[in-house]
């Protein structure tokens, strides 16, 4: 399976605009530059976009390995913030945090962390980012 998207950008690094596009179009010429990225302008960057791909990574993962073990969540969302950090002459990103909460009928939670740990070890985004991944878990009643 391949899957596609697409940036265009003109300009310089800090005037310069551009724009994300995606196969299925649910981005389609979405703005970003570097306001939306180092400050609060409008748009959106990769980090917020790896963010939003890992944390949906993650809770879909999460969600196969709780149906192996019998168990269906009725709610689950996951937040994920992205470190981005100067580094040498450049700049990298170097952890990422996710914060979930869970509701899981019939769920202990000693195996609802065993099974969240499991998906932030095996979601394949987690396997692609060179960067510390912790993560928080917590299980409503």
């Amino acid at each position: 399976m391949k899957k596609t998207a697409s940036a265009l950008w003109s300009g310089g690094i800090k005037e310069g605009i551009g724009s994300i596009s995606t196969e299925t179009g649910v981005l389609n010429k979405a703005p970003y530059g570097f306001k939306a990225r180092f400050a609060d302008g409008p748009g959106t960057n990769p980090e917020e976009l790896i963010g939003a791909a890992h944390a949906g990574c993650f809770t879909m993962a999460l969600s196969g390995v709780l149906e192996k073990a019998g168990l269906k969540a009725t709610s689950m969302e996951t937040r994920a913030t992205v470190t981005l950090e100067k580094q040498g002459e450049g700049f990298a990103i170097t952890a990422v945090h996710l914060a979930l909460t869970a509701t899981i009928p019939g769920a202990t939670d000693a195996a609802f962390q065993a099974a969240a740990s499991d998906a932030k070890a095996n979601c394949p985004v987690s396997k692609l980012l060179n960067a510390a991944i912790t993560l928080d878990a917590t299980l409503q009643a």
